[in-house]
């Protein structure tokens, strides 16, 4: 009768059969077993076993081991040990070693399951091990501490790390070089680089993994020119001999800082050293050239890379996202699919950032298609990608479904449904979601506080923005950032308030950034208050000169008292300094076709009939009560005022979506510079009287237009 395993059912239907790799005895009924294995003879076993990683035999082996009361040595309940964690099996692991003698257990033992615990990715599980193993007077050696430190990392916990360290120095393994590169790596994924600097200068030894661990710590943490720093002087180093992981490290590091020149450099250096054949420092070299703006070095980079796998492509997307090229990105998941390279999360999240980026729904629900059909309904990453993209195709019934249809929403899904509903308007829906998220026990990070305390903003919500920003630091533990304060600038000055806006600047913990001084600029214009308005702008020029959407917003502020002189002095400084303002310009998709209209276009073939439909859609608002407002229209004079409100960019697109798209169907329209007051009052009546939904998207937000009114309830 054959032995049962002693942890897991035999799997002899599904393994592999290899009798001529092991010994008969394991194969053949005990009668005509041979004479039972000595120790060595197992242990030789357990090596070949470890070769094929079978379950079945890994089993059988243990049976063996115990019958032949072997359980008692280290050595061969090591190897056991290593082998379940092989196969994948690491809580028979755990199990087998709970149930080992005291006498069986030693250092070695200890470190491995701790070792396997930390590659599991189960690290609190590794630190209770390590604290176990103490408890039992077992000291651990320098190979215990560089397996029980990663895990440290794992937490982003530093006084986990803090606390392993000081018993590094008390067992006297400061000075093991594989120990203090553990340590470097461990406080930097903490990030608390001056420790790891400061652990990194006291090494008496250093070798590749130490310098590695630095330039990786260094360029995670976000410091990337002291990446490329650290990169350079392991260069000088005749001892250490740079590997892919340097390379491609130091290539991200180019890329994140713009380096674009030292960034050659490092190219060439990888040529001389033949490490091109490398993947990770060829897509680190391709996405170095993307986030230098090198398009053309990176596309010459991806043809001749030779085999190119998901990841390759990956970095291309993204690249032609980083350099506003949504198209080209969404091109190249197609072309992806034609090479028979299947898609991933990365690439289908970046295609539907690209989508949502230039708002083409049509676009968008393709590839949701591809979505459904490739199985990754489920993944959070792709979730979020989905609400993003369906809220900035202004269709914020689909974003609501996709968010629904998540089961167990990370963090980042619910961020991307509260910033959907912020982004269109609804700040009770944001305000009310946020707080189910709460109830969920899901902690709001960075990101969800920004979205809701913009929501508030939109709203004119103040009470209710005060109480999430005060409870950022004591009860979230998050410090508010330039974007949660600028928030708080435009709550405060939308609602007129803007001495109260001006006084919570000059009390922020931080120095304000253009966010913050920009949002205050807009209040001021938008309530008219020059004084305030003039001192903001010429902060902003001092911090921001290249910016010329500053410039005109004092102009304009200018023209609206009848301060012509002063607005064209503006309007002369911003040209003096090499800046044009930006053309306004609204675009609109009829089926799968983007038509774009600028103020006064008369490029389209279907001229005549959009500018008859403006004049009957002009007599038909007025009917309704509509009454221009000539103080929208800055760049015009006297009686050509009102005439030219209807010429705006966005006025057209709408006539023309009003003549060709289907009667009923929603009218979606995108525009690169903040709506003005006068299209947003036609729009309103235009939604009335025909009977459509239109969802126009500017700079700032989305407002949809139903039945005469606007999400925004006019408060925008």
């Amino acid at each position: 009768m054959k032995v049962p395993s002693p942890l897991i059912q035999s799997e002899s239907h599904t393994a592999v059969r290899s009798s001529c790799v092991l010994p008969k005895f394991l194969h053949t009924a005990p009668h005509n077993a041979p004479s039972p294995p000595t120790p060595t003879e197992l242990n030789d076993l357990l090596n070949t076993a470890s070769q094929t990683r079978n379950i079945r035999h890994v089993t059988q082996l243990h049976a063996h081991i115990i019958t032949n009361n072997c359980t008692f040595l280290p050595s061969l309940l090591n190897k056991l040990l290593s082998l379940y964690a092989k196969c994948g099996r690491v809580d028979q692991s755990v199990v087998l070693f709970s149930r080992a003698s005291d006498g069986s257990r030693n250092v070695v033992t200890w470190t491995s399951l701790i070792t396997q615990q930390s590659h599991a990715n189960k690290p609190f599980k590794a630190l209770t091990l390590f604290n176990q193993m103490r408890s039992t007077g077992v000291y651990p050696n320098h190979f215990t501490f560089s397996a029980v430190l990663p895990a440290c990392a794992e937490t982003t916990v530093s006084s986990h790390g803090e606390q392993i360290h000081c018993l590094v120095i008390k067992h006297g393994f400061q000075c093991d070089i594989f120990v203090g590169s553990a340590l470097v790596d461990m406080y930097a994924k903490c990030a608390r680089m001056d420790a790891a600097e400061k652990m990194f200068d006291e090494m008496p030894e250093r070798n590749l993994v130490t310098w590695n661990s630095m330039v990786v710590g260094l360029l995670q943490n976000k410091y990337f020119d002291r990446a490329v720093f650290v990169f350079r002087e392991v260069l000088k180093r005749d001892s250490i001999a740079p590997d892919e992981v340097t390379f491609s490290s130091a290539l991200s590091a180019c890329g994140n800082n713009g380096s674009s020149e030292f960034g050659r450099q490092v190219h060439g250096l990888v040529v001389k050293r033949n490490l091109t054949s490398s993947a990770y420092v060829k897509n680190a070299l391709l996405d170095m050239y993307c986030k230098c703006g090198s398009l053309d070095d990176a596309l010459q980079q991806f043809q001749t890379s030779g085999v190119r796998d998901v990841v390759t492509w990956n970095v291309m997307m993204m690249g032609f996202v980083h350099n506003d090229k949504f198209e080209e990105a969404c091109h190249y998941l197609s072309l992806m699919r034609g090479e028979d390279v299947i898609p991933d999360e990365v690439s289908f999240s970046t295609a539907l950032h690209a989508t949502a980026s230039i708002s083409t729904l049509s676009q968008g629900t393709s590839i949701h298609g591809q979505i459904l059909k490739g199985g990754f309904v489920n993944s959070s990453c792709i979730g979020s990608a989905l609400i993003m993209m369906y809220a900035k195709c202004g269709s914020l019934a689909d974003a609501t479904q996709a968010f629904e249809e998540i089961e167990g929403p990370t963090v980042v899904c619910w961020s991307a449904m509260i910033t959907a509903f912020q982004q269109h308007g609804c700040a009770d829906q944001a305000i009310k979601l946020f707080e189910d998220m709460l109830g969920e026990g899901t902690k709001p990070d960075y990101i969800t506080l920004v979205s809701l305390l913009s929501a508030c903003s939109h709203a004119g919500r103040i009470d209710e923005g005060y109480f999430y920003f005060d409870s950022m630091s004591k009860i979230y533990g998050i410090n508010p950032g330039h974007e949660h304060c600028a928030c708080m600038v435009d709550l405060l000055g939308r609602a007129g308030r803007l001495d109260e806006a001006m006084k919570f600047i000059e009390s922020m913990p931080i120095k304000a950034d253009t966010t913050v001084w920009g949002a205050l600029l807009g209040a001021c214009s938008n309530h008219g208050n020059l004084e305030m308005g003039r001192e903001v702008a010429d902060r902003l020029f001092d911090l921001q000169p290249d910016n010329p959407g500053n410039y005109v917003l004092l102009s304009n502020m200018y023209s609206r008292e009848g301060r012509l002189k002063e607005a064209d002095e503006v309007r002369k400084l911003m040209y003096v300094n090499g800046l044009k303002k930006e053309p306004g310009c609204s675009w609109v998709d009829i089926k799968t076709t983007t038509f774009v209209f600028t103020a006064h276009d008369r490029s389209h073939a279907m001229t005549r009939e959009i500018y008859e439909m403006l004049a009957q859609l002009e007599e038909l608002v007025k009917k309704k009560g509509y009454v221009p407002q000539a103080q929208f229209a800055v760049n015009s004079i006297g009686q050509y005022k009102e005439r030219d409100l209807w010429y705006h960019s966005e006025r057209l697109a709408l006539a023309f979506a009003l003549l060709t798209l289907p009667n009923g169907a929603p009218v979606r329209i995108r525009k690169n510079l903040r709506t003005c007051g006068d299209c947003h009052t036609v729009m309103k009546f235009a939604s009335d009287i025909y009977e459509r939904e239109i969802v126009v998207r500017d700079v700032n937000r989305f407002h949809r237009f139903t039945d005469g009114q606007c999400s925004c309830g006019d408060y925008w």
